[in-house]
């Protein structure tokens, strides 16, 4: 989350007024994030957030993101729930952006995940990929590894001005990655984003999930390392094999990780870490002035690449066969 887009006050309270949901009230910026314009919007019937869309989000991704919500809404997944206008309307357009309104979700995110907060991710997890294993929308992930190599070459000529030696690097992992990627794993619906940020806990039991905006079809297993990645390693960056092994237990408890899955797990890891490692530099070398947001620090994520290199299975991360 973060804002982008500036909206007058008479604009949103024009917007707010479609949804039946009184009169507003007040509303801020929500500053955490990279992607897209976020309100915390307060009406005389309670807390909303609005989402103003911008422009690494395709308008024609918004009906999958928008049903996905709805969809895992009515299989007892805790996230947000689209609102509609008074005429039906779920998506509209607010400042020169699509824009949508959303439930708002009590609980806070963790800073410092424990060993709990870890098991109760990876059971969500699983819980999400076999509920959305019926939703009948398919999206391809825009950032899957076909899609890293256009990210590299808008990166590739200041990337040394961040690290000495880190073109030649991310060169050779890219190349490396496109010649052996997985293939045929199981897939579905993935989060694709599932960072802290983007799970709510109450004390320590998990309360919901947000933020659907990379949701997309591809192999459930590339999730699950996306949140291995985000939540197992410590602030040092030490890899937490305990926490690893909480969450990928717990997830193959609901949803049992199949061979092929549990082989490839290393290379699906060094692969979210690079395709997080690349948004991140891209971003930090593009964020535009005046914008009220903090870019996240790319170098974390080559710690995370270089430490998946010398795995090899998923023994490395806690699991036995």
């Amino acid at each position: 989350m973060a804002v982008y887009t500036e909206v007058a006050d008479e604009d949103l309270a024009a917007f707010v007024a479609r949804y039946g949901i009184g009169r507003l009230l007040s509303f801020k910026g929500i500053a955490e994030g990279v992607e897209n314009s976020n309100f915390l919007v307060h009406t005389e019937a309670g807390h909303f957030i609005l989402t103003l869309y911008e422009k690494r989000v395709n308008p024609d991704d918004l009906p999958f993101f928008i049903g996905l919500m709805q969809h895992l809404a009515m299989k007892d997944i805790n996230c947000p729930q689209p609102l509609e206008t008074e005429d039906g309307a779920m998506l509209g357009t607010l400042a020169g952006r699509p824009a949508a309104m959303v439930t708002f979700l009590d609980g806070m995110w963790v800073r410092r995940p424990r060993l709990e907060h870890c098991a109760a991710l990876g059971e969500a997890l699983a819980q999400l990929h076999l509920a959305g294993s019926d939703f009948a929308m398919t999206r391809k992930n825009a950032l899957d590894v076909t899609g890293w190599r256009p990210l590299y070459e808008g990166c590739e000529a200041q990337a040394d001005t961040v690290s000495p030696g880190l073109a030649q690097e991310l060169a050779d992992e890219l190349t490396f990655l496109e010649g052996n990627w997985p293939k045929g794993l199981p897939s579905g619906v993935i989060h694709a984003d599932l960072f802290p940020d983007n799970v709510f806990f109450l004390g320590n039991e998990l309360s919901g999930l947000i933020d659907f905006y990379f949701a997309c079809t591809d192999a459930f297993a590339y999730d699950v390392v996306i949140c291995m990645n985000a939540w197992c390693f410590e602030a040092d960056g030490s890899f937490n094999v305990t926490k690893a092994r909480a969450l990928l237990n717990a997830y193959r408890k609901v949803r049992p990780f199949t061979e092929a899955e549990f082989a490839a797990l290393p290379v699906l890891a060094r692969g979210a870490a690079l395709r997080f490692l690349l948004t991140r530099l891209y971003d930090w070398l593009r964020v535009p002035p005046g914008a009220l947001v903090t870019p996240k620090d790319p170098m974390e994520y080559l710690k995370k690449l270089r430490f998946h290199r010398s795995a090899r299975s998923g023994r490395d991360y806690g699991l036995s066969a």
